[in-house]
């Protein structure tokens, strides 16, 4: 199957929400990861890492802890709306990359949003799916968070900048992309 040009990637991605058990080729992780790595960053600091999760048993954890400590908050919406949209969290994903960021960074959030566009560009080129995912705090944020930090050599220094959920998308998981909303292109001359 052929990659897809920058802007048909551009065009066509959208955030997928319900993915099959088929896992992306180590060769096209690898690429995706190298991809990333070649993300601009304020004054080249480069303050990311690129973390490739495979492992199923550790994504149910995720999904597990994540459910549990969403359930928990007091504020019942965000726990609605996932139930609404089947009850996973994490939609079922073979592999997630997760982004770890220094705490102290200036400039890590903003590095972190443009390594982000890279990872789901690339995989997107690859006819790979994904969804950037802001939720994988909620694994972090209860009883197992140290856990998990020490699973994926995450250091005290570091925080979760984001996860991307990578994989293939099931039937229920395709959709086109959003409509554009052009009355948001503005031209000063």
């Amino acid at each position: 199957m052929s990659t897809l040009t920058t802007i048909e990637t551009i065009k066509t991605r959208y955030s997928c929400r319900a993915f099959s058990d088929k896992m992306p080729s180590d060769a096209d992780l690898q690429t995706i990861a190298q991809a990333a790595l070649a993300s601009p960053s304020a004054m080249n600091l480069q303050p990311w890492r690129v973390i490739i999760v495979k492992n199923k048993e550790l994504l149910a954890e995720f999904e597990a802890e994540g459910m549990k400590n969403i359930a928990a908050l007091p504020d019942k919406g965000t726990h609605e709306r996932i139930m609404s949209r089947g009850g996973k969290l994490y939609y079922n994903t073979p592999c997630q990359f997760i982004i770890p960021i220094p705490k102290d960074s200036k400039w890590a959030r903003l590095d972190c949003g443009i390594i982000t566009q890279t990872i789901v560009l690339a995989a997107a080129s690859l006819r790979i799916n994904s969804l950037i995912c802001g939720l994988i705090e909620f694994a972090f944020s209860g009883e197992k968070a140290q856990y998990f930090r020490e699973k994926l050599d995450i250091s005290d220094d570091e925080e979760i900048g984001i996860s991307i959920l990578l994989g293939y998308a099931d039937e229920a998981g395709v959709k086109p992309p959003h409509e554009l909303d052009l009355s948001k292109i503005s031209v000063v001359e």
